[in-house]
């Protein structure tokens, strides 16, 4: 017997916005994952209906029930709006890397099957975490809501989705924020257009570029809460001009560490350079080669341009640094060190003069590394990947109340 024809991956969804889209500057904010205490809070005193209040909920052991009851409240005073029918979002980001160079980037929000990793259609490349999920878990359950999209890729290798995306973004867009000098646009999509987008999308696979924890719950969620059935999810083309993956910095902060001894010992394996600490720091990571290479920072000022002898084939650049430089920094630098991390190589070299132990200027995972590990099945290291700019929390959410043949529970 053949199988039976699998689920669409990615639809038009019948999602909830705020009301007052001339406010929504005031209203999203970065996903949960990235925020500290201090910026939630910041972020809530910006609004009382900011979308922080439901995404990092306060209240101790009933900060679930409180989101919960958060969420009631924007419903009845009508802070919230429910579309009609089933429409995807079309979201554009211009936004500047540390380099200075300005890009825009474009994609479309639709709900993702939760469906797990078993069928292959959506791809990870990072490992998870119980901690993060147990409580986007606690929260779905208590909100029947998915609060937050995630960020998908698509491979579109015959530009499909791109050309769409473009003709989208013509128009004037229904609404517009800025978020950390991120400037977004908005356009909601319905009918006969919103079809052929999520057509364009495709039916997988499609890889997480951030998300995977939310993924997880999501589909952990659909198998106690059927109706949970979607996760909104922007999906951007892989070939996507404004597509940009950034390196994250290492910085080791602890006590002192001898660059001299270091250097003779990363001697054995890395053809070992000292530079002027006046160098672009991305230019010269720029230039070094092919091979696995870093840049290692002290607070002398004195700057070792590390490349490797070994190829290394088949390992990560970011494996090969951080068991080889990064894991030797640690140790030197005591029991007690600790290692913190920045997409800005000018913030980890004005912390390590500030009193960081060093500091390590890796290059970013170029995108077709990271889909090829996908597609093996792969794991990458922590922080290997940064995908800039992150997707707002705020622009729509997704109520769990439908049902099969459009009811609800």
């Amino acid at each position: 017997m053949a199988d039976p024809t699998p689920e669409t991956l990615f639809t038009p969804i019948r999602a909830e916005r705020y009301r007052a889209p001339e406010r929504l500057g005031d209203l999203i904010a970065p996903p949960y994952d990235v925020l500290s205490e201090d910026a939630r809070e910041a972020f809530a005193r910006r609004s009382p209906y900011n979308i922080v209040h439901l995404t990092v909920p306060v209240g101790g052991a009933d900060r679930y029930a409180a989101a919960a009851q958060v969420l009631h409240r924007w419903r009845t005073a009508g802070v919230l709006e429910r579309d009609e029918g089933p429409a995807l979002y079309v979201v554009q980001q211009e936004f500047a890397t540390p380099a200075g160079r300005t890009h825009l980037r474009t994609g479309v929000i639709g709900g993702l099957l939760a469906e797990g990793y078993e069928s292959g259609r959506v791809r990870p490349h990072e490992r998870t975490h119980r901690g993060p999920k147990e409580d986007r878990l606690a929260l779905g359950r208590a909100t029947r809501t998915a609060v937050e999209p995630i960020f998908i890729l698509t491979r579109d290798d015959r530009g499909h989705l791109q050309r769409r995306l473009d003709g989208v973004t013509h128009h004037e867009p229904m609404a517009a924020a800025e978020l950390d000098g991120v400037r977004i646009g908005l356009w909601r999509i319905t009918g006969v257009q919103a079809a052929e987008l999520a057509h364009a999308v495709g039916n997988g696979p499609v890889y997480i570029a951030d998300g995977h924890h939310r993924f997880e719950t999501a589909a952990a969620l659909r198998a106690v809460l059927p109706v949970a059935d979607r996760i909104p999810a922007l999906a951007v083309p892989v070939r996507d001009p404004g597509l940009v993956i950034l390196a994250t910095h290492r910085l080791v902060v602890g006590g002192p560490v001898d660059a001299t001894a270091l250097a003779a010992e990363w001697s054995g394996a890395f053809d070992v350079d000292e530079t002027e600490a006046e160098l672009d720091p991305h230019g010269l990571l720029d230039a070094l080669g092919p091979h696995p290479a870093a840049v290692v920072a002290f607070p002398t000022g004195r700057l070792l341009v590390l490349r490797a002898r070994d190829p290394h084939d088949g390992e990560l650049e970011t494996a090969v640094i951080e068991r080889t430089v990064v894991q030797m920094l640690v140790a030197a630098a005591g029991s007690e060190a600790t290692v913190r991390y920045t997409s800005n190589p000018g913030e980890l070299l004005h912390a390590v003069a500030g009193g960081g132990s060093a500091g390590v200027l890796i290059r970013p995972t170029p995108i077709e590394r990271v889909l090829t590990i996908a597609d093996a099945g792969g794991i990458m290291p922590p922080k290997s990947t940064y995908f800039a700019p992150k997707v707002p929390s705020g622009l729509l959410i997704l109520p769990f109340d439908e049902v099969a043949g459009g009811g609800t529970t």
